[in-house]
């Protein structure tokens, strides 16, 4: 009765973690350049070796015509600085320029140079390249007159090196640099959207919930058998 009670208390477990999973990929379903997670579940007896991993296949590509948009092409990332202030990496290309001349993208991280966080000085005029460098039309000048000011950090590594941490952004492990590379080419004017499959995940919220129900109906059903089984044996 103990195993079988494990068993059901594991398998809740596995559906609660999953549902977590499910909930964040739904939620995010809208948000560009967002990496859908995959959940593994282990064949461990307690279920410690669960986790989940990232889905790095790409999201949809949309055209937008604004010229502060961009979405890499192939495989990279933009290098972009985290809520803590650590350098961690996203396929989200919304740029944004900030009443502080920061350049952000729409989640309002701050976007990485090859030498540090991208500050633009007052223009008229910007213009975002493949490789990522910037060209302003500084204030007051003709419009011939574009000055290149910093380039977009676009890095490459591998998938399996990266880790993904609870702000959805993924870094390399503790101490490692990863350095700009330059075969990363963005396409301008266009947005990589969510990979997240919003039907399929509404498919597997329903499925999660139905097996939920089945769980706490057979804690619910091994709990009420295991008293009958006690109070047996107390009369015998």
């Amino acid at each position: 009765m103990n195993n079988l009670m494990g068993a059901i208390n594991l398998r809740a477990r596995q559906v609660m973690m999953a549902q977590a999973v499910n909930a964040n990929n739904l939620a995010n379903a809208s948000t560009d350049g967002f990496v859908a997670e995959l959940l593994h579940m282990s064949n461990s007896a307690d279920g410690s070796q669960d986790y989940s991993i990232a889905d790095f296949s790409r999201g949809p590509i949309q055209q937008t015509g604004r010229d502060l948009d961009a979405s890499v092409q192939g495989d990279g990332w933009i290098a972009v600085v985290s809520a803590t202030g650590d350098e961690a990496y996203s396929r989200r290309g919304d740029f944004r320029i900030d009443a502080a001349g920061l350049l952000t993208d729409g989640a309002g991280h701050i976007i990485m140079g090859n030498s540090g966080p991208i500050t633009l000085p007052p223009f008229e005029s910007v213009t975002i390249a493949i490789d990522g460098t910037i060209s302003i039309r500084p204030l007051g000048s003709q419009a011939n007159n574009m000055a290149v000011v910093n380039q977009i950090k676009l890095v490459n590594p591998p998938n399996s090196d990266l880790i993904r941490g609870e702000d959805g952004l993924f870094r390399p492990p503790f101490g490692v640099q990863v350095n700009a590379d330059p075969n990363v080419r963005l396409q301008i004017g266009t947005l990589e959207g969510s990979n997240v499959n919003a039907v399929e995940e509404l498919l597997k919220m329903m499925d999660l919930a139905r097996e939920f129900e089945t769980n706490t109906k057979l804690m619910q059903s091994s709990d009420e058998n295991s008293k009958r089984l006690n109070t047996l044996m107390r009369i015998n």
